[in-house]
């Protein structure tokens, strides 16, 4: 079993609305973070948030990152 790659990683919002927020979120089926993510709200909208440059690193395990930023985009109304 490969113990090197997990499911999930914490997405950690910088900026926009849900600034300092975080949220559990899955990896790509390639093992990469999201290059965004879409976040369902009140009142039928939702917030869009791009990759950012930050990533964080569990000293035991250095192949996928434990946390990434992500930075506002725009708020999508349905």
């Amino acid at each position: 079993m490969d113990t090197s790659s997990t499911a999930s990683y914490t997405a950690k919002l910088i900026d926009g609305p849900l600034e300092g927020r975080t949220v559990a979120t899955d990896f790509l089926d390639t093992g990469d973070p999201r290059p965004r993510i879409e976040l369902n709200a009140d009142g039928g909208k939702r917030y869009v948030y791009s990759r950012g440059a930050g990533l964080e690193f569990d000293g035991d395990n250095s192949a996928q990152p434990t946390a990434v930023e992500y930075r506002y985009v725009e708020t999508v109304f349905d």
